[in-house]
């Protein structure tokens, strides 16, 4: 069964690009997974420090929300006077929009460890940070693994801005066709960057899953 044209034209475009496609494609993946890295060390490391403190875990997370608020391209004009064009800006930025979810939920399962089990423990003898690494964020980690797949998700959207300032990512895709519109491959550059974008967030999605199933223990899960 023949494709239709459209599709048709995309596959022909993919191919005789192909080269391009699979650099710009590498290049958000791996942007991407620089910045969740990041920002996941940064967020666990505030909700670590916040948990036990309202007021400071309410400061911490007003502060996240903040970035949120900021528009992409508003943010990025403003760290690209700052440090330039390329990559440092664009991680900066991500690592910043993804610090919210993260932030929020290592609160959030660090809270909702069960007290009994914390009195269990210190019954054993171990101190706090004995206490914090076995016991209460092997607990909290399903929790804050959400956290990180919901700024994952997040990122690789945002990510897309990237080439506004010379950074690497499909976006480079998506820019150049919308400042060509109505010529012969601006459609083609639009919906390969678009798509691409989706199924990046897509496999980061899957693989996050697969580390939950690999490091939540079963009795947790269930």
């Amino acid at each position: 069964m023949p494709l239709p044209p459209l599709a048709s034209t995309l596959v022909t475009y993919v191919r005789d690009n192909s080269d391009s496609v699979l650099q710009l494609a590498w290049g958000h993946v791996w942007v991407v997974a620089l910045s969740a890295g990041i920002a996941m060390v940064v967020g666990v490391a505030l909700g670590v420090l916040t948990y036990r403190s309202p007021v400071a875990a309410a400061i911490t997370l007003t502060v996240a929300g903040l970035f949120l608020t900021f528009p992409s391209f508003a943010l990025l004009g403003i760290l690209l006077a700052i440090l330039g064009l390329g990559v440092v800006p664009v991680v900066v930025a991500l690592v910043l929009y993804a610090l919210l979810p993260i932030v929020s939920n290592t609160i959030t399962g660090l809270r909702e460890v069960d007290a009994l089990v914390l009195d269990s423990a210190k019954g054993l003898g171990m101190g706090p940070v004995r206490r914090l690494v076995r016991v209460e964020l092997p607990i909290a980690w399903p929790v804050i693994l959400a956290g990180l797949r919901t700024a994952t998700q997040l990122i690789v959207g945002i990510a897309a801005i990237a080439a506004y300032v010379n950074g690497p990512g499909l976006g480079e895709f998506i820019f150049a066709g919308l400042g060509q519109l109505g010529g012969a491959n601006a459609l083609n550059q639009v919906v390969v960057g678009t798509v691409g974008i989706i199924v990046i967030a897509l496999v980061f999605d899957g693989l996050l899953a697969l580390l939950g199933r690999a490091t939540i223990s079963k009795g947790i899960r269930a």
